[in-house]
């Protein structure tokens, strides 16, 4: 699986390069901020929500440590998405949230 630190998205983010952030944190935690930009697909919905994504983009997970995003990651790589863990997770996150 591939991996990409928290600062390495906010570096792709602040240059403006087209990423597609997916946050699969429970409603509560995205309350409390997101991600700019970052699409919520809380991870028990993944499975049913992943017809709605599109396999020729990249997508990056993101949860509060890393830990949900490794799993949603590993199920949608196996189902052919091209996928990048967000290691550290919004715990770690030292950016901008909305």
């Amino acid at each position: 699986m591939k991996q990409i630190s928290t600062k390495e998205v906010e570096v792709l983010l602040n240059e403006k390069a087209p990423i597609n952030l997916i946050d699969v944190r429970e409603v509560d935690e995205v309350q409390a901020g997101k991600i700019p930009g970052a699409l919520h697909i809380p991870l028990g919905l993944v499975e049913f929500k992943m017809q709605d994504l599109d396999k020729s983009k990249e997508y990056i997970l993101v949860c509060r440590s890393g830990g949900r995003s490794a799993r949603a990651a590993k199920f949608l790589e196996d189902y052919g998405f091209n996928v990048i863990n967000m290691t550290g997770g919004m715990l770690e996150w030292k950016g901008t949230v909305e």
